[in-house]
């Protein structure tokens, strides 16, 4: 039985406790959300990794690592992702359950201590973060661009925002140079407006009693005078003529992906529909792109979609061989129109609904599915509860998906073709 409770702890700071017994351990993390922009996104990315290093108390990882092993294990992690045009850097402990540790150890306690400590009271050298942790984040993170460089699907995923979201936030792409220029002054100007400006989330999940942490948070925050931002994304209208570019690499397989605009966004009456129209349209088994592009017509390898509701946007992902990109297009797009035209099945819609539903339900196999659902919701209106999402999905009708893809329109076409 999954049990959720939300209360509010300081000014636009949120925590949420989720209690589930079949977890054996608890996991704490504290999520910031701030605007993503060119200026601040290579050092909030270095931030995400350098905060779980070290502290005042801990001030090398060594140190650190002791101390992990005496609270039976535990582990530390931070990332930073895009949501929207905004970053979501966030910080996490997992441990043993309280009821697991020796001689009546609150572990939940001492987790939420050290995860503050962290956050709170980082290794500094002044008003600048250590050198030598600074170019260690600094040389993973050009690796990992290197790498992305390398996987030539998400190196076409972010080339296509860029082009179709050119002069958005979402379309920003992190470069080694934005991270080489990166100072330890700028990192210690950032983490304060972590602290003092983020809009933060705080998730407690496992069986153990929250009120520690809530306890431990709150009295941290509360020696901070915060302005939190207003987080939004921008919307926006297709424009009118296609933008189309192609590029060429080495490589066995093109990638093509396919952008749309609609004006169904967070906020929006129109957003359910548009999300079960698009799981069938490309993202299940059965989908009208699988059954019908990838398998009858042999076009693709590979053929999704997704809809991106907070910046009212679709894309559709394929792997193709370069001789069939033109073929495999217009295929996309005659399904498309298939579907405006109301070309859809009860079979279809029922599928899609249940495929859905399953994947919605598999969430609460791990905290990691749980912490991830209800951070995905935080820029909604209105946060949905796993039995209230599946409800929601099963209630969309068939007219009400027509409806939602007849507002998508064709805006952007990149391909990455073998030379």
């Amino acid at each position: 039985m999954t049990n959720i409770k939300r209360e509010i702890i300081g000014d636009d700071i949120t925590f949420t406790t989720i209690s589930d017994q079949k977890f054996k351990t608890t996991k704490l993390s504290i999520s910031f959300i701030v605007p993503l922009d060119a200026e601040t996104a290579a050092g909030y990315s270095i931030l995400s990794g350098l905060i779980p290093r070290s502290s005042e108390d801990y001030p090398d990882f060594t140190i650190l690592s002791k101390k992990l092993a005496m609270l039976y294990g535990a582990s530390l992690s931070g990332n930073n992702r895009r949501i929207g045009d905004n970053s979501l850097i966030t910080f996490s402990i997992s441990a043993i359950d309280d009821k697991y540790a020796l001689n009546s150890e609150v572990v939940s306690e001492k987790i939420s201590k050290l995860l503050c400590d962290l956050i709170f009271r980082p290794k500094l050298n002044g008003n600048s973060f250590c050198e030598k942790e600074i170019n260690q984040e600094k040389r993973l993170l050009k690796e990992a661009i290197d790498a992305e460089f390398n996987d030539k699907r998400a190196y076409s995923l972010g080339r296509f925002k860029q082009i179709m979201f050119q002069d958005e936030p979402y379309g920003y792409k992190l470069t080694k140079e934005d991270v080489d220029a990166v100072s330890g002054e700028e990192l210690y100007t950032l983490w304060q407006t972590l602290l003092k400006k983020g809009k933060v989330q705080i998730f407690f999940i496992g069986e153990s009693s929250s009120k520690h942490a809530v306890d431990i948070f709150r009295e941290r925050f509360s020696q901070f005078e915060r302005e939190p931002y207003e987080i939004s994304n921008i919307v926006k209208p297709h424009c009118g003529e296609v933008k189309r570019e192609r590029e060429q690499m080495e490589l066995a397989q093109s990638k093509m992906i396919l952008g749309f605009r609609t004006p169904i966004a967070v906020g929006s009456s129109e957003v359910m529909p548009l999300r079960v129209a698009i799981a069938l349209l490309g993202a299940t088994a059965h989908s009208k792109l699988f059954t019908n592009v990838r398998e009858k017509l042999s076009l693709c390898y590979y053929c999704t979609s997704r809809y991106t509701r907070l910046k009212g946007a679709v894309e559709i992902e394929s792997g193709v061989e370069k001789e069939n990109i033109d073929k495999a297009e217009k295929a996309i797009l005659n399904e498309i129109q298939q579907m405006k035209d109301g070309n859809i099945t009860d079979f279809e819609l029922k599928a899609t609904q249940l495929s859905m539903c399953n994947n919605i339900i598999a969430v609460c196999d791990n905290q990691s599915g749980l912490e991830n659902w209800y951070l995905g919701q935080i820029l909604d209106d209105n946060i949905l509860s796993i039995d209230e999402m599946c409800e929601a999905v099963c209630s969309v009708t068939k007219e009400q998906m027509i409806d939602a893809v007849k507002t998508i329109e064709f805006d952007t076409m990149y391909v990455l073709e073998s030379k």
